[in-house]
């Protein structure tokens, strides 16, 4: 299980962990994840390391990773091809994101990273009345909270707009013993904001969004999620030709590694 580094194109490094040998899997996180919180991500990786080099890199801003100002989408598609390159060898890589990570994914692709394929668990949009839409100002919001010095506003803005937790729950929030983990790092929920970008404003998804992609995608939601989530994951992959839609059967808003792992396994070999 070595760890190691990588230089993206404006200089921050990008630290991972990588397991097993051969074609790349790359596991992107979602919002306010890296791999200290998602142990989920190292035993995906252990199931599948027999076959795959599968990597889990923290996110510029997170983790071990450093990061860079001022923050653009496009450093996040560079962070991820230096992990293509340099930690996966340059060889045909499997991409997969959890959440809004998944909109990377798919920003990442549309813009020329080279991915093999891009797998997905319930990727961020909202195209209806499902759930409310994300409001016009919510990365400035979140921006501006995290520039006043007021961190735990950012974060509680993300609980409530984005997660759709409700105000009293996220404040008795507070009080507990992580959440000055996710004040560390609420500069990158920004980050994940712009990653979504109008994918979540309540309206059908853009013509020209993600229309450059053209290998195999697979969009997978939990059958048991919130429905919003789930009527994201059909709208993505309506949305895209080249994709497949997957409900996981006895899920919610994440998997378990042996179903993950299994599905990960079956895309590969299918595509």
């Amino acid at each position: 299980m070595p760890e190691g580094t990588v230089t993206s194109g404006d200089g921050t490094t990008i630290a991972y962990t990588a397991w097993g040998d051969g074609d790349p899997i790359v596991i992107i996180d979602g919002a306010t994840a890296h791999r200290t919180t998602t142990p989920e991500n190292a035993q995906t990786a252990e199931l599948l390391a027999g076959d795959f080099l599968v990597i889990n890199y923290d996110r510029r801003g997170r983790g071990e990773s450093g990061d860079t100002a001022p923050y653009a989408v496009e450093r996040e598609f560079d962070d991820l091809a230096a992990v293509i390159e340099h930690a996966g060898h340059g060889r045909p890589a499997t991409v997969f994101g959890w959440s809004s990570g998944g909109n990377l994914a798919l920003n990442a692709a549309q813009n020329g990273v080279p991915i093999a394929r891009i797998a997905l668990f319930e990727p961020n949009a909202a195209v209806d009345d499902a759930r409310p839409p994300l409001p016009a100002d919510y990365v400035e919001r979140l921006e501006a909270a995290v520039a006043d010095g007021r961190p735990g506003d950012a974060v509680a803005l993300f609980m409530t707009a984005a997660v759709m937790m409700p105000e009293e729950m996220v404040e008795g929030m507070r009080e507990e013993d992580w959440w000055p983990g996710l004040e560390a790092i609420a500069p990158t929920i920004a980050y994940d904001g712009r990653q979504v970008g109008d994918a979540l404003s309540g309206t059908p998804l853009r013509a020209d969004l993600w229309d450059d992609i053209d290998v195999p995608v697979l969009v997978m939601h939990g059958i048991d999620t919130w429905p919003a989530m789930a009527a994201g994951s059909r709208a993505i992959a309506a949305h895209l030709p080249t994709a497949t839609l997957k409900p996981v059967p006895g899920q919610e808003h994440s998997t378990t590694p042996d179903i993950l792992a299994a599905a990960l396994r079956e895309f590969i070999r299918e595509n």
